[in-house]
Order: structure tokens, then sequence, then C-alpha cells
């Protein structure tokens, strides 16, 4: 877990968290971050203790007021359970893939978010894009990290596809067994600093942990020989220490990222669509048919692609689909 050295601040403690405290509450609670999440258990530090305990919170909704790695609690000394959630910096969630009726709560209050693909055949712009809707979605500054460029002769040409997702997009491209490599990566781990880990199983994320915090205590497996994917390693959602002063959530690995209530994010990682959709003829085209329709104007001059026009209303669409059913469920 962490030192008992550890300060707040060494923990990401700021102004927003700190204001969120009573006079009242400061004389009998505790501020915690939620480390881990274990079944039945969250582990928690404060400044210089750490403990196990129960993540129950007397009145709490299900879902959003149920703590997540990265949250910080005021944790109760009287009663030893945490009292509430803080209001969160920002929290990443997904459609529950047991349960696409339900949320899941994936980290709150990152500062970065690394995107992690690899140079091989697993490399999915369209995946890319997925992340880089919930990062937008957040307000999270994303960094696309590719892995294993020393396993290919062109990793320009995976970095180039990626830089042509979105103008400004950071991407970094580095051997994640190679501490000088991986070393540019600190830029974003300083003191205090938490950054998420979003990718597939397979494109090396927990070896990226291992050698920024040179150790090799997160479990990696070898990828499968036939498709280039993994299997999924981190089984608990963890922070990790960083001698640089930051923190590293990685996370297990999601293949598949349903969208809900990122309508926002779509637009964002799709403004090119969305500018050249102010343009039709109609308010409501659904850029198909209908005459006057700029969309469909610009595909054709080769000034926007069909493919990406394709993941643009697949993504809409899904993202549609999914915040109706999660405003049903809501209402009922």
């Amino acid at each position: 877990m962490t030192s008992t050295d550890e300060t707040l601040e060494d923990l990401g403690w700021n102004a927003h968290f700190s204001e969120q405290v009573s006079d009242d509450e400061a004389l009998y609670c505790e501020p915690v971050r939620v480390m881990a999440v274990h079944r039945g258990k969250i582990a928690v530090s404060g400044a210089g203790s750490q403990r196990f305990i129960t993540p129950y919170i007397p009145g709490a909704q299900p879902t959003d007021d149920h703590p997540t790695v990265g949250d910080w609690l005021l944790f109760d000394v009287t009663t030893q359970l945490p009292r509430r959630v803080l209001h969160r910096l920002n929290l990443f969630k997904r459609q529950s893939p047991a349960d696409p009726r339900k949320e899941q709560m994936i980290a709150a209050n990152v500062d970065t978010v690394f995107i992690v693909a690899s140079c091989n055949q697993d490399f999915s712009v369209a995946r890319l894009e997925r992340y880089l809707v919930l990062a937008r979605e957040v307000g999270v500054t994303p960094v696309v990290v590719l892995t294993k460029i020393d396993l290919t002769d062109t990793p320009e040409t995976f970095a180039a596809a990626a830089r042509a997702i979105e103008p400004g997009l950071l991407v970094e491209m580095v051997n994640g067994r190679d501490p000088a490599s991986v070393a540019r990566l600190a830029t974003w781990c300083g003191p205090g600093k938490t950054v998420a880990f979003l990718g597939s199983s397979g494109v090396g994320k927990s070896t990226l942990v291992n050698t920024l915090r040179g150790s090799d205590s997160i479990a990696t497996q070898a990828i499968r020989a036939n498709d280039d994917t993994g299997r999924h390693t981190t089984t608990v959602r963890e922070m990790h220490r960083l001698d640089q002063g930051g923190w590293l959530l990685d996370l297990p690995g999601m293949r598949e990222l349903q969208l809900s209530e990122a309508a926002t994010g779509i637009a964002e990682v799709f403004d090119d669509f969305a500018l050249a959709a102010q343009d039709c003829r109609f308010s409501d085209c659904s850029h198909g048919v209908e005459p006057g329709c700029a969309v469909r104007a610009a595909i054709e001059t080769g000034a926007l692609t069909a493919t990406r026009f394709d993941r643009w209303r697949k993504l809409a669409a899904e993202e549609g689909a999914n915040a109706t059913r999660l405003a049903k469920r809501r209402s009922r």
C-alpha cells in the first residue's frame, strides 16, 4: 500500500477536498483515500495511517455514493465506518458487462489517463476513440501510450494513426521493459498526481507500471500467439506509488467499453463531423439520403472519411440507446 510517512498532500489531497470538510466533521472524522478495492473490503490510506475497512456507508445510494478506487472518504473514527464520499473531481464509469442496465464505477479523481495500445495487430483506432470519448467526457487529459515499439519496424505508422484521431493528441511511444524509454511518462506522474491506465488486456499496462515503479510486483501474462491479445492480469483495482511522487491506477483490461451519457465526449472526439453537421440543410439530418447533407458532401470530397463516419454513427447510436436505458431505470 503506502508508507506510514505519507501526508494527505502526498496522497493527492488539495483544496477541492479540504473545502468540503466542516469544522465539526474535522473533530471526529479522518480523510482517507481509497487505494484498492477488494471483494467486501477497501484499502485506505490517510496521514500516516493505512487500514482495510468495509465499503458500507450508512444511508448511501448503491451507485455513485459507493466508494471506488481514487475516492476520498471521511472515515468516522468513532463508528469505524466511512461517513461519506467527498465530491469527486471526476469519475470514470462504464456500462456493467454483467448487467447493461447498471453502471460500474472504474476510478475517481484522476489527473491524467494513459490510453495504452500496442504496436501489433491488436492496435485499433476504434478502441482508442472509445477511450478518448470516456476521457473527454469526464474532463481528464488523455495521453496515448504506444507500447511494444521494439517488436515492429514501423512504430511511427501506429503513432500517425493515433494522432490522426484528434488534432493535438498527445502520443508517446515506449518500450515498456526499458526504464529509459518509459521515463518520459514521468512528466505526468509528479507528487500527488494520479494517472490511470486504460487499455485492452495484453497491451502491456502491468509491464509499464512495473517499469515505472522499478518493481515486478504486478503479475503479467504472455499474449496469445494467434491474435496478439492477452489474458486479464489485473484483478484488483489498485493505486501504485511512484518514485516521482505520483500514483498509478492499473485497471482491469476492458475489451468492451459500452458508452452511456457520453454525448459531450463524442462531440469533442468527432468535432469535425459535428462541425460539418451544422451546415446540413435540415437540423434533424440523419446524414443518410437527405438533400443538402453537409456531412455526406464532405465525405464525397474526401474532407471526411466514410470509415470514421461509420464509427461516429455507431458510437452515437450506442450512447443514445444506453443513456435512454439508464434514464428509464432511474425513473423506475
